[in-house]
């Protein structure tokens, strides 16, 4: 008997309506003759707690610190044994098994470590599958690999897995007790992404409250051409004190200037111009879909997950949606036209993007050297049923569609124009832009940017008609948005100093995952580091004390990319489980040894900041679904039921 072990029901049930031969319900798994499909539900196992090695562990003590296993075990998780009883039946009379877990480093952990669990000692193959739709199973089906090719895979995500155990465990039950210490309630959670996490949103805090304002004092001036009047801003020289930016900080020389200004005569010293072609963006990795989705309809990172996961799983309308990757795959092109059309039925305005389209040109989203273990979010080509979509699902999926569809649209075409002014020996500056054609950008609802000069020309005269100097003052950064802090986790090596850690930064993933981002958010509200405020997500006096008294080398991205180097390296066979993970042990006695009581107390007395009721400003973890509407050709809308879906958890 062929054995099948996908990752969760529904990736278990697209498999078996694609194979030949008819399937039988059975309890946790399908059966044909020949072949049975059966799954997990997401893991099934977890790393055991401390007393499952030593009962003496199940009470904290510092003197304890740190624990490190010296043989792992694993777990049953919670209503998981039920599962695993049916897959133990089923492995004792498999004579093949297929893992079909997920196309990445955490599919393949949480599929082979069942495997490995339950005592299977024969060979493994691997099925990748992307897109739950029966042609692309199908065509998954003829390409099965041999499992033990993505064995240092699953070496690196089980030396992640094991890291992250130890990280959390020990530095978290360290800083617990310390917090007990000091008077402090309740646990103290410390984890490789959450706490860096949490360290941007407290520093991103404290820029704003520390922010000084700085006065500044543009200087503008009209100049009446040949062909009409133009705005020009003054470009001081050197000699003026400027900040980093060129903006001036001394009034009294551009007052000056303005008081000798109207009606000097002046010359146009440049005229540049410049024919500008631009690419439409690249169809959606996780992160920017969570982040446009964040920017245009206010939903929160992990409710964009939950969305493009039920339009992927339960609605098959798009492609394998946790993906880091913004590339497609050349087959994707093979029908796409049916593909995009029939993505497109039901709604006004994707039915009217898709009469643009011209899918005999090929954008540079198309291909295959950019694609690793996923590709980027596409509509699979099923038709929507959209009274059966949440309003937040149809914009999601909207959005997925609307990148895609956009690499078949012209490029977007400018002629940008920058023209030199000199009035009493100063120069003067002013920029155009004429849109020559908006191609893809008739779908993104861009601001208008045509700001055409009349014309001019290198050498023309010209009239100063009026001036003024403005006053205005520097700003201090926004504080997180959930849009923001997921663009700050996908490019954190901007908060990075050290050139070689910015580096390996650049070249990961960032801080977190694109399948963990959203959770980890999720998590710092549920443990009341953060909350959130009028859209915005704020540090708590909490959050802010913790970070404070912890060491910067836990409180900073830096850790994630010297992890990342290494699980490449574990990845690529260049390393190995055992070497870092002793590595880490004996990182781990420096780090517990550095704890402070006093040291925390003083930082919570000191953080500043709220800490408002432990409900404030936080979504519950189940989120209900509104009602929504149905977008027709005939202008009519449909309401669908509710229903409710809960987010999921984490503890990096």
């Amino acid at each position: 008997m062929q054995l099948i072990i996908a990752e969760k029901p529904s990736l278990g049930r697209a498999i078996a309506s694609a194979l030949p031969g008819r399937f039988s319900q059975s309890e946790g798994a399908l059966i044909s003759p020949d072949i049975t499909v059966s799954w997990c539900f997401g893991h099934l196992l977890e790393q055991a707690a401390p007393e499952a090695y030593d009962e003496r562990l199940k009470r904290w003590r510092l003197d304890d610190l740190p624990i490190i296993p010296t043989q792992w075990k694993l777990v049953p998780r919670p209503k998981a044994r039920g599962q695993l009883a049916i897959l133990r039946r089923l492995v004792k009379s498999a004579d093949r098994i297929i893992h079909a877990g997920d196309p990445d480093r955490e599919g393949q952990l949480l599929v082979q470590e069942t495997i490995e669990y339950l005592g299977w000692k024969g060979p493994v193959e691997r099925l990748l599958i992307s897109d739950m739709n029966t042609p692309a199973v199908k065509r998954a089906w003829q390409s099965l690999e041999d499992n033990a090719r993505f064995q240092p895979l699953y070496q690196a995500a089980l030396t992640r897995s094991r890291a992250d155990w130890l990280y959390g465990i020990n530095l978290t039950r360290a800083w617990t007790v310390t917090g007990q210490q000091a008077g402090l309630k309740g646990v103290l959670s410390i984890g490789r992404v959450q706490t860096p996490l949490l360290g941007l949103i407290v520093r991103r805090d404290r820029t704003i409250e520390e922010f000084q304002p700085v006065d500044f004092y543009p200087l503008w001036a009209d100049f009446e051409t040949r062909h009409g009047i133009v705005r020009a801003w003054w470009q001081p020289g050197d000699q003026h004190r400027q900040d980093d930016q060129g903006r001036l900080l001394d009034a009294e020389p551009a007052r000056a200037l303005a008081a000798r200004l109207p009606d000097q005569p002046a010359v146009i010293q440049a005229v540049e111009q410049k024919h500008q072609r631009q690419s439409a963006p690249l169809p959606y990795s996780l992160s920017t879909l969570q982040i446009d989705a964040a920017r245009r309809y206010k939903m929160s990172a992990q409710s964009v997950l939950d969305c493009a996961q039920r339009l992927y799983e339960r609605h098959r309308l798009i492609t394998y949606p946790r993906s880091d990757c913004r590339y497609l795959p050349g087959d994707y092109l093979k029908g796409v036209g049916t593909t995009l059309q029939n993505a497109c039925q039901g709604d006004d305005t994707l039915e009217h993007w898709h009469a643009g389209i011209d899918t005999a040109q090929k954008s540079r989203a198309f291909n295959d050297k950019k694609i690793g273990a996923h590709h980027a979010i596409a509509p699979t080509g099923q038709t929507p049923r959209w009274q059966t979509l949440s309003r937040e699902e149809q914009n999601v999926y909207t959005l997925v569609a609307r990148n895609v569809l956009a690499q078949f649209y012209p490029a977007f075409e400018y002629r940008d124009t920058r023209v030199t002014l000199v009035a009493l020996k100063e120069c003067f500056m002013t920029k155009g832009r004429e849109i020559l054609q908006p191609g893809w950008r008739v779908l993104f609802n861009t601001p208008d940017e045509d700001a055409i000069l009349p014309a001019m020309t290198q050498g023309d005269s010209a009239r100063v008609t009026q001036c003024e100097v403005q006053t205005r003052q520097t700003r201090p950064p926004e504080p997180f948005t959930d849009a923001s802090l997921i663009n700050a986790m996908t490019h954190v090596a901007r908060y990075v100093t050290d050139n070689a850690v910015r580096a390996t930064l650049k070249e990961t993933d960032g801080l977190g995952t694109e399948a963990t981002r959203a959770s980890m958010i999720e998590t710092l509200l549920s443990r009341d580091y953060v909350y959130r405020q009028s859209g915005t997500i704020r540090a708590t006096r909490r959050g802010r004390g913790l970070i404070d008294a912890l060491p910067e080398s836990l409180s900073g991205p830096e850790r994630t990319a010297l992890w990342e180097q290494r699980l490449s390296r574990v990845r690529e066979g260049n390393d190995s489980l055992s070497a870092f993970l002793n590595d880490m042990a004996g990182e781990l006695k420096t780090l517990v040894s550095d704890v402070d009581a006093a040291r925390l107390a003083c930082a919570m007395q000191q953080a500043g900041g709220e800490q408002p009721q432990a409900s404030t400003g936080r979504k519950k973890a189940t989120t209900r679904r509104g009602k929504a509407t149905r977008r027709t050709s005939s202008g009519s809308r449909k309401r669908t039921g509710k229903s409710t879906s809960k987010a999921g958890n984490t503890t990096s």
